[in-house]
């Protein structure tokens, strides 16, 4: 695919106030910046996602990422590595970690209401502090925990999308990272499916799976719905 043919025109969103298109993999992430990526190990995610990171912090950018707290250290290490000051960075407010428990599993559940809400306020406040845009990273495992309304995932991601759609201006993107060797083939299908723009085996696509939140989430009840008739159904005597 020429990555010219999803270049944002001189008219598009990202060009407003004159913000470049950001880009991955020398493709234009345009206003379908919500990005789902597939990994099986480590190293391949930081060879991936590394250039991503250190491109929007030397353009002035947020960096504000949510990680698995047992990665956390590893995490920061694997930018300084990369040559990023994180320290600084941190300091002056360009660079922001978070753990699940900072943000999708506060008080010990998820609430995708308050999540989204919250991103909603990073976002603001980050156009507060004079960054014009903001570069999301999330690590999705925690959707794995064993707490109250991580059930609620795959609504989350399409009603994350609908919001990201309907932006204004310059769309701030985000990549949600997920570990193939943790979920599910089936998640991994419908994850796919709220999506627009996908990485897997380490490069950056437009998803041709993708399906628009409104059909998604249509679809999700229906199907959950018809799960809870059958559990209802009572078996022949």
């Amino acid at each position: 695919m020429d990555p010219t043919d999803d270049r944002v025109d001189s008219g598009g969103n990202l060009s407003k106030n004159s913000v470049q298109p950001v880009q991955l993999n020398r493709l234009s992430l345009g206003a379908r910046a919500h990005v789902c990526a597939f990994f099986d190990n480590h190293d391949d995610e930081y060879r991936v996602l590394l250039p991503f990171i250190k491109e929007g912090l030397e353009s002035g950018e947020k960096a504000v990422h949510t990680v698995d707290p047992q990665r956390r250290d590893e995490h920061l290490q694997r930018l300084a590595s990369a040559g990023i000051d994180v320290p600084a960075l941190r300091k002056s407010g360009q660079f922001d970690v978070r753990t699940w428990g900072d943000t999708h599993l506060r008080d010990g559940r998820f609430h995708q209401q308050k999540t989204l809400a919250l991103f909603a306020e990073v976002v603001k406040n980050a156009q507060q502090q004079g960054f014009a845009l903001v570069r999301f990273i999330t690590h999705m495992e925690w959707a794995l925990e064993n707490v109250p309304g991580v059930d609620e995932l795959l609504e989350y991601e399409a009603n994350a999308n609908a919001i990201w759609i309907q932006q204004d201006g310059p769309v701030n993107p985000v990549i949600c990272t997920y570990d193939l060797t943790q979920f599910a083939g089936d998640i991994v299908v419908d994850v796919m499916r709220t999506h627009p723009m996908i990485i897997i085996g380490g490069i950056l696509q437009v998803n041709p799976f993708f399906v628009p939140p409104d059909e998604f989430l249509r679809e999700l009840r229906a199907r959950n719905s018809a799960r809870i008739k059958w559990r209802g159904r009572r078996l022949p005597r």
